[in-house]
């Protein structure tokens, strides 16, 4: 992985949650480099710390031991600069949607004035194909459409960077495609460093440029994946063969992160393994 200028990199990260039977251990001496402007991808079995991750770089928690930076600074606190959005879009039905989009202005200092975030906001609800259902309440727009509203929200303030944390996977398989080439537009217009959580392989390999295979807990990152699809991604993309090479590697990665498998049992077309991760 190329990792000059590095938006995102942890380094040694290790974590474990106090319970009453004493600590869990969740991340082992973690070390992942995310450069600036691209889309990382993390996989990995269910439990192993996906979600830790997310907290860690987006300032909600401080590791046990080990550092977080984010843009040559490190991370000690919630940072304004980090957007995020959640399998739930969690909008407030008491607010219309174009409020919703526009919420983090009451939160996060901007130096755009009321106009330049109302037009913002206008300009992000047209290119997900929200336009003319900014007066509209949650409750009134489907599943689908939330999610997009949810994905304006995150990126109204222009952040460095947005942590995705299973956005899609509350949806039906054909919108969660649709939004899938929503984020390839949205990534066009609005360049940002995209951090994307998903139990989804497909999805991994369609929006992201390198995957990363965390390993079973506690997590190390055991493989990564640089995806190799060139020009504008469409859906036809994830039929080809070397998407079926792919998506067999990290299958096989997963499998060997469960310990249901060994790298000897790698598929013969698949990927090498980089053995030090993402570092």
């Amino acid at each position: 992985m190329n990792t000059a200028n590095p938006m995102i990199e942890l380094k040694s990260v290790t974590h474990a949650y106090k319970t009453k039977a004493g600590p869990l251990p969740v991340l082992d001496a973690l070390t992942l480099q995310i450069p600036e402007n691209s889309f990382c991808a993390v996989v990995g079995p269910s439990g192993c710390g996906k979600s830790t991750l997310t907290r860690l770089v987006s300032g909600l928690m401080k590791p046990n031991e080990g550092e977080v930076w984010l843009h040559d600074q490190k991370v000690t606190s919630p940072r304004p600069t980090v957007g995020m959005a959640f399998q739930n879009p969690v909008l407030l039905e008491w607010r219309t949607i174009l409020q919703n989009v526009m919420l983090p202005f009451e939160i996060v200092k901007s130096p755009m004035s009321k106009a330049e975030a109302h037009d913002r906001a206008m300009h992000l609800l047209d290119l997900v194909g929200l336009a003319g259902f900014e007066g509209k309440r949650p409750s009134e727009l489907s599943g689908g459409m939330r999610q997009r509203a949810s994905l304006c929200r995150s990126i109204i303030h222009k952040p460095d960077v947005l942590i995705l944390d299973e956005p899609f996977g509350a949806l039906d398989a054909f919108t969660r495609e649709d939004l899938w080439c929503t984020m390839h537009d949205l990534r066009e217009a609005e360049p940002f460093t995209c951090l994307l959580i998903t139990h989804d392989l497909r999805e991994s390999v369609f929006l992201a440029d390198q995957v990363i295979v965390l390993s079973g807990r506690p997590a190390h990152a055991q493989y990564v994946l640089d995806v190799d699809i060139t020009g504008k991604r469409t859906l036809d993309d994830l039929y080809t063969p070397k998407a079926a090479e792919m998506l067999a590697t990290l299958r096989h990665q997963i499998q060997v992160a469960q310990g249901r498998a060994t790298d000897a049992d790698a598929p013969l077309d698949g990927h090498p393994t980089k053995a030090e991760g993402a570092a």
